[in-house]
């Protein structure tokens, strides 16, 4: 007998169910790249919000912007500035064009949005949540230390995202080189110079482990056991509960800001049992991400391996 009919026959219910839920996710997870590709490069908002779509470029437009000026100073313009503005357009479009680097910008703008939505329906603080606030008075000086660095990127985020901005510090070493490459690559040859000085000094000036997400990811890990705490997005804020969704379900965590979205249903689900949680933990999450949504019949009954069997199967389709 062929070992896709018995893997499904021996199924749970809820597990085909999922599984097919979670198949159609991955549809949608693939046209992403695509769709907003076209959208940004040629101003169609039918399909995407405004809202993200403006924040995804304003971010690209801010990362062109501080490259340009970086190569502006080193090249001792007298307004660098000005000098930033008048081609920031040209290098935009073509960051625009790497998909990983648009990719990143989106789960940002899809992060800061669900942290909005919290804040307006469920009060819950963008910058300062009940957990954070426990890590800042921790009796362990690092933790303390590391936590209060976290308050102060997570502070700074949010006045930026206010502002679509997006410093290059803040990009993972990944997405900070894919931009380094892309300015580089279309600098003239009269350019060239100072332009490679300024790489350089950007490149010296990187500390991926000091951004916001660095420093999250630090915190989440010095958890260990205790990372549960920081699964319950009204303690923990957003942006650690989501730093902690991608530790704990073993996932990126772009996939897994993506996975709050209203078209990834069975991810989330699938990704907060994979992570540890109970079932009725699980369905709290949802009253306050997704308060219109229940659980599907017998969802009680997956058991935590098998969730993260679903979802690993489900990432490895999605990345072939």
């Amino acid at each position: 007998m062929d070992d896709t009919v018995m893997t499904q026959s021996s199924e749970a219910p809820v597990e085909a169910i999922l599984r097919d839920e979670l198949a159609h996710g991955d549809v949608v997870l693939g046209t992403i790249g695509p769709v907003l590709g076209h959208l940004l490069a040629n101003h169609d908002h039918s399909l995407f919000s405004d809202e993200i779509v403006s924040r995804v470029r304003g971010m690209i437009g801010d990362i062109a912007r501080q490259m340009l000026t970086a190569q502006a100073e080193a090249a001792e313009e007298f307004d660098p500035r000005g000098y930033a503005e008048r081609w920031q357009g040209r290098l935009t479009q073509a960051l625009l064009t790497n998909a990983r680097l648009v990719a990143h910008c989106h789960a940002l703008a899809l992060e800061w949005q669900l942290t909005t939505r919290l804040e307006a329906r469920n009060a819950i603080d963008p910058v300062l949540s009940p957990l954070l606030q426990a890590l800042v008075a921790s009796d362990d000086a690092p933790t303390a230390a590391t936590a209060m660095a976290a308050l102060a990127a997570q502070a700074r985020f949010a006045q930026r995202q206010r502002r679509m901005e997006l410093p290059l510090g803040e990009l993972p070493a990944e997405h900070f080189q894919q931009a380094l490459t892309a300015w580089l690559e279309q600098v003239s040859a009269e350019d060239a110079k100072s332009a490679m000085t300024a790489a350089a000094r950007l490149r010296e000036d990187y500390d991926e482990s000091v951004g916001r997400l660095g420093l999250l990811g630090r915190l989440v890990h010095g958890m260990g056991a205790g990372v549960l705490a920081a699964l319950s997005i009204s303690h923990a804020g957003a942006a650690i509960f989501l730093s902690a969704l991608a530790a704990a379900s073993q996932q990126e965590r772009e996939l897994a800001v993506i996975a709050t979205n209203d078209r990834q249903l069975a991810r989330l689900a699938l990704a907060l049992r994979a992570a540890g949680l109970k079932p009725k933990d699980i369905e709290e999450q949802f009253l306050y991400i997704h308060p219109d949504v229940s659980l599907p019949e017998g969802f009680d009954a997956l058991r935590a391996d098998r969730a993260m069997e679903l979802l690993a199967s489900s990432v490895r389709k999605s990345a072939a």
